[in-house]
């Protein structure tokens, strides 16, 4: 997240517009990465697996690919 602070237009897309999909992927891994890393296991199944490590990891994988294509 610092990155995308120093440097904002991380998130341009090939036309110079915000692109939202690399967005919401950085900010769940961030979230995820943020929950999981804390130590906070929520009791509900699916927000459990949606701020896991392995969601983190999913969702950094998904924004690069988002970002090179």
């Amino acid at each position: 997240m610092l990155g995308g602070s120093v440097y904002p237009f991380m998130f341009a897309g090939k036309g110079g517009g915000v692109d939202h999909g690399l967005a919401t992927a950085i900010f769940w891994a961030m979230s995820a990465g943020l929950v999981n890393g804390v130590g906070f296991k929520p009791r509900f199944f699916l927000w459990r697996w949606l701020f896991s490590g392995w969601s983190c990891m999913f969702a950094l994988l998904l924004a690069a690919w988002l970002r090179l294509t």
